[in-house]
């Protein structure tokens, strides 16, 4: 017998937007990008949520608000 469980994430951009500052790795601009994401138990939608994500446009880091 053969138990399968099929569990997915899934993330969407919902909007871009530039946010004010500088990477401090490299100078670029910094993107502020909303991001929905979904978890998923063999196709039923478990867990959903909007976050807010920065990211550097020229070095595509993660940047962290402190």
């Amino acid at each position: 017998m053969c138990l399968v469980f099929v569990c997915d994430e899934e993330e969407r951009v919902l909007s871009r937007q530039p946010a004010p500052g500088a990477c401090p790795y490299c100078g670029g601009m910094v993107q502020a990008m909303d991001v929905e994401s979904n978890w998923r138990f063999c196709f039923l939608p478990l867990y959903w949520r909007t976050k807010r994500k920065l990211y550097c446009s020229l070095c595509t880091r993660k940047l962290v608000v402190q």
